[in-house]
């Protein structure tokens, strides 16, 4: 960068160190060099200013493919001037003695001529090789190739530049082919997905049954324990009753054996009773009868005394008179 001020009749630049600044008079370069400051006389002098700093120069290259396909190559590109003296001779960098600016557009003439070796290397480069080749070498091949390209190409030495290094970003087809390329992957994603998928729904499907035979197996162990307490019930309940039947068995047979001992005693009495009253007289007899009679009834009303009742009572006695004698 450079600095002009303006005096009358006379003026003074100033140049920091990335600018290399010839000073010309009457034909010949008087001086030269970076960082240059000096008095100079407009009518007397023509100046050039020469930026030394490395420059980067992006670019987006569109080429074809051997198969006829476009393809895009993004990048970047650093270089520098590396001889002054010779690009000062090929390229103007006259400078405006008031402004201190270019009067010519050098810095885009020298962007065009890279951005023109970078379009020729790249097309050599893709129109060798298919676009799927192209793609599978990827930006590092192509890199390689372009810096290859760009740091011999004459030209550019014979100039006066120097190539610091080429950056390949992308490189990448058109829309319609990169969907078309993508299709495939898309679809072995999208297969491995449904596959995926597939797979836990499948694992779902197993748990579920897995799930549904544990269900069925404990429902058929609980239906067995359920068997097993039924039928112990059911045998507990048998024992019970063959228990309780035996039980009421013993008690009927005692009861039995009790009755039959209690009626034995009843008869054995009745007979012992029978067999007294057996011996006893008839009088006797009579008169228990009389007295049994009598104890069973309550108040006699009236006493009707025939005279059959006399005749057989007077009989009667008379036999037990002389039975008695």
């Amino acid at each position: 960068m450079i600095e002009i001020r303006n005096y009358p009749g006379i003026r003074h630049l100033r140049s920091d160190a990335s600018s290399y600044v010839m000073k010309y008079a009457r034909g010949q370069c008087i001086a030269s060099g970076r960082g240059l400051s000096f008095w100079f006389r407009p009518d007397q002098v023509s100046l050039q200013e020469l930026p030394m700093d490395d420059r980067q120069t992006p670019f987006v290259i569109n080429a074809r493919s051997s198969d006829f396909q476009d393809v895009m190559v993004q990048g970047t590109l650093l270089w520098r001037i590396r001889d002054a003296e010779r690009i000062s001779e090929r390229v103007d960098f006259s400078i405006d003695l008031r402004r201190g600016t270019h009067i010519a557009t050098p810095m885009d003439y020298i962007r065009n001529l890279l951005a023109s070796h970078v379009q020729q290397a790249a097309t050599d480069y893709l129109g060798a090789l298919a676009v799927r080749d192209a793609l599978d070498t990827g930006v590092r091949a192509i890199q390689t190739y372009l810096a290859e390209q760009l740091t011999e190409a004459v030209a550019l030495t014979e100039l006066g530049l120097e190539i610091i290094t080429i950056h390949v970003a992308d490189v990448k087809p058109s829309a319609d082919l990169a969907r078309a390329l993508q299709t495939p992957t898309f679809e072995k994603i999208q297969q491995q997905a449904d596959e995926a998928t597939f797979a836990r729904r499948a694992m779902a499907v197993e748990k579920e049954q897995a799930i549904a035979e544990n269900e069925l197996k404990t429902r058929i162990e609980l239906a067995r324990r359920e068997r097993e307490l039924i039928d112990r019930d059911t045998e507990n309940a048998r024992q019970r009753a063959e228990g309780d039947a035996a039980a009421a068995l013993v008690k009927a047979t005692a009861d039995a054996e009790e009755i039959r001992l209690i009626e034995g005693a009843r008869n054995q009495a009745e007979e012992g009773r029978i067999n007294l009253y057996r011996d006893l007289p008839t009088s006797t007899h009579i008169g228990l009868a009389a007295t049994e009679f009598a104890g069973s009834i309550g108040t006699i009303e009236h006493l009707n005394i025939t005279p059959e009742l006399v005749a057989a009572l007077g009989t009667e006695f008379k036999r037990i008179a002389r039975k008695d004698d």
